[in-house]
């Protein structure tokens, strides 16, 4: 496989992740974030998630990336990193399985695996978005968030026989399903600003959905395909499109491109290339009320484009639930402030 063309890439000096973060994740990440120390607390308690012997796994049973083994990936893993202005330069393992996947794993020291069968899948400068993709997961933090939510799954499984607290679980899983699923909206963002070439970001999910004849696939087509996914048919169509998302941690192919393509023609990724994005200093002082109206407006707006009957429905709703849910958050994240500067 050629070497991507060397080419300068902007380098986004301490950006923070809620630049790229699409407003339902930010949303979450902001509140969890404003409870400083809950995430800690979180580590401490989860038994349920042992980081070191994933990586003492992947270390027997892959390759690590590294100078003399896939070097140009080692290059796009680095090059990442300084892009994003990542701290440290995370791991990154090859795994032989022939099911294209990638992902970000632990959250002490997080690092990268990617399959054989994502690798051989993707040209290099799709691999950089991938790996730019996974780099924003650590960057964002999501691996704590989403060791809940397996626990909570693990969780939900053992207590099945109960009937009310089995449904209670399932409406927690359900919603950070939600989230993880958004979480991946936000990470393809922050892959098309690792490789800067959102080109590549659209023909890797392409791939993803298609295969690798990209000379049989369209882009133009297949946001056809997006926008009539969007619309919807009757109420029974709406019905099967929401069935269909439980128990799936990652949008629908056609959804990401879609996604991807509005937030690159809003200008929203020029903007940032052109030094215009939150900073890292600034992640304490975010309002958590603000971002969970954010967060609202967001599937308010998303609605409002949609022809789906079932959605119509709930505009007024989420207009309502902005407001109210943002005053909320503030509460609880005021007094959570408050609490901790009186223990320090």
């Amino acid at each position: 496989m050629a070497n991507s063309p060397d080419r300068v890439r902007v380098r986004l000096s301490e950006i923070s992740p809620r630049a790229y973060e699409h407003p339902a994740d930010r949303g979450a990440l902001v509140a969890l974030r404003s409870l400083r120390g809950f995430d800690e607390v979180f580590k401490r308690m989860s038994g349920l998630f042992n980081e070191r012997a994933l990586r003492l796994m992947f270390l027997s049973s892959a390759v690590r990336v590294g100078p003399t083994q896939f070097p140009h990936l080692h290059d796009y893993v680095r090059d990442a990193a300084y892009v994003l202005d990542l701290d440290e330069v995370p791991e990154l393992y090859v795994q032989m399985n022939p099911k294209p996947n990638a992902m970000a794993i632990g959250s002490q020291k997080p690092f990268i695996v990617m399959t054989t069968g994502l690798f051989d899948l993707l040209d290099a400068e799709e691999q950089r978005f991938v790996i730019g993709h996974e780099v924003g997961h650590i960057l964002s933090g999501h691996a704590v968030y989403r060791t809940m939510l397996l626990a909570l799954i693990q969780l939900a499984a053992r207590v099945a026989w109960i009937p009310l607290g089995y449904i209670g679980l399932r409406a927690i899983v359900a919603a950070l399903e939600e989230w993880y699923r958004k979480s991946e909206l936000s990470c393809d963002r922050a892959g098309v600003l690792a490789c800067q070439d959102p080109e590549a970001g659209k023909r890797a999910l392409m791939k993803m959905a298609g295969g690798s004849t990209l000379a049989e696939m369209n882009p133009d087509a297949f946001l056809e395909q997006a926008r009539e996914y969007e619309r919807g048919g009757d109420a029974r169509d709406s019905l099967l499109k929401l069935l269909s998302l439980s128990g799936q941690t990652h949008p629908f192919a056609v959804v990401r491109l879609a996604e991807l393509h509005r937030w690159v023609e809003d200008g929203s990724y020029q903007r940032i290339l052109g030094g215009d994005y939150p900073r890292r200093s600034s992640d304490r002082d975010a309002s958590v009320g603000q971002e969970a109206r954010n967060a609202a407006n967001h599937y308010k707006d998303a609605w409002e484009r949609s022809e789906d009957p079932l959605l119509g429905t709930l505009r007024d709703v989420a207009g309502s639930a902005a407001s109210a849910g943002g005053k909320i958050f503030d509460t609880v994240a005021d007094r959570w402030r408050g609490g901790s500067a009186q223990k320090s």
